[in-house]
């Protein structure tokens, strides 16, 4: 989900008019003030329009500033905001499985709630927008994201379909390797997901090749295969270490697949989206849980036994997650969303330092910091290295001028010193 504005994507960069505004009431100012003055007067006449010009000028660099300084004030809130709801719902869902084993009833339970994805853009819509509209005319506007003939039975198996079960699988091996192995491994190889979608975008999308964005997903790779040696190579820990490496390989999955097939999507195609996927879900996956009851894969006992503070939290912190990493790239930039899903890692460790969960080795500590580095690597942009040539191009240039001024001062001190001796010779002569 990537574009501008109203769509899921980075924000550009703001573009403001008001400097073109400025040159021309500069330009088209009567010159009859001036005519018949002399230079010098003219040019005291001209201070008050270059003196305007410059105000302006100055004022929209400030605009401009404020609005970078709004959206970094923003990110920094939705980097806590996004690390803790992410944290949050891993630690949560850890505690939630010594009282209730049952994963895939907890990723049903979890995915259904993504039915309020579209209600709540809708009250968003309702007091931002001043043309307000009904949902059914919202509803029916959105449905154009599918195709002109709106959501049909055949758009529904093919578009949605496939997504829904990426997004239970990707949840539901998630959930698995919590059950082997610690909230640490669990969310730091998750973090490889960024690399597994680099990886597909380049083959299935032919996105640029990067080789920094390369190096990083060896790395990734790399913090794979050490953090399955830090534990010795036990069934357990591989197994579980399989499965967030998978759950990592289905939502990458997810991802490209989605650019590839849907393309982009404005916030309220997006919301709608999730919203049927959740609805998809209840409807058509509900049977699933009841025949792991019965067959007792899960059996929970009475529904008096489930934990429902623990679940219904863990399904409120990942719609929150989700609602942030969607919807915040409208106040801040996707950079600082995505700093706040490898923020959790450090949370994580943290918690499971404090709770014993967790031994922490040199490999592991090696391996944690090998695929966190990876993952802020993918964070560069594409032209990461031109910027650093025009950076350093800057530096340069501001260096000259002071360098170029001392000589200046050192021939100058050195001639006037000449001078100051040839006068003082001539007067004793």
């Amino acid at each position: 989900m990537k574009k501008h504005s109203a769509r899921v994507a980075p924000l550009s960069a703001c573009n403001s008019p008001v400097l073109t505004l400025t040159k021309v009431e500069g330009e088209d100012r009567p010159r009859e003030n001036v005519v018949g003055i002399a230079d010098g007067q003219a040019s005291v006449g001209g201070a008050p329009v270059e003196g305007g010009a410059k105000r302006r000028r100055l004022q929209c660099c400030v605009k401009v500033t404020e609005l970078q300084v709004r959206k970094a004030l923003w990110g920094i809130a939705m980097v806590m905001c996004v690390c803790s709801s992410w944290a949050g719902s891993t630690q949560l869902a850890k505690l939630t499985f010594k009282q209730f084993d049952a994963p895939f009833t907890l990723t049903w339970f979890a995915t259904t709630w993504n039915c309020l994805f579209f209600p709540i853009y809708y009250v968003g819509h309702m007091c931002k927008n001043p043309e307000r509209q009904t949902p059914k005319q919202r509803f029916r506007e959105c449905c154009r994201f599918f195709g002109d003939d709106g959501l049909t039975a055949k758009v529904f198996f093919t578009k949605v379909a496939p997504f829904g079960l990426l997004w239970t699988l990707t949840n539901y091996l998630y959930l698995q390797a919590l059950r082997k192995i610690n909230t640490t491994d669990v969310s730091a190889l998750f973090c490889c997901n960024k690399a597994f979608v680099f990886l597909l975008s380049w083959i299935v999308l032919r996105d640029r090749f990067m080789g920094v964005r390369i190096v990083a997903a060896i790395l990734a790779i790399a913090g794979i295969v050490m953090m399955t040696y830090a534990d010795g190579f036990h069934s357990h820990s591989v197994i579980g270490i399989t499965f967030v490496v998978a759950s990592a390989s289905m939502s990458a999955l997810y991802k490209v697949l989605f650019k590839l097939v849907l393309g982009s999507a404005k916030f309220g195609e997006a919301a709608l989206f999730l919203s049927i996927v959740g609805g998809a879900n209840f409807v058509f996956i509900s049977f699933v849980p009841v025949i792991l009851y019965f067959t007792h894969v899960e059996y929970f006992g009475s529904p008096s036994d489930i934990p429902w503070a623990y679940v219904c939290g863990v399904s409120a912190l990942l719609l929150a997650f989700n609602i942030l990493v969607n919807f915040g790239i409208a106040i801040t930039y996707p950079t600082l969303i995505s700093l706040g899903i490898v923020l959790s890692v450090p949370v994580n460790a943290m918690v499971d330092l404090y709770t014993c969960d967790i031994q922490f080795n040199t490999v592991r500590l090696i391996a944690v910091f090998i695929i966190c580095l990876g993952f802020l690597m993918l964070l560069l942009p594409e032209d990461w290295d031109q910027c650093l040539i025009q950076l350093s191009t800057k530096l340069r240039k501001r260096d000259e001028p002071a360098e170029g001024a001392a000589e200046a001062g050192n021939s100058s001190g050195l001639t006037w010193s000449q001078r100051n001796r040839t006068s003082m010779a001539t007067f004793t002569h």
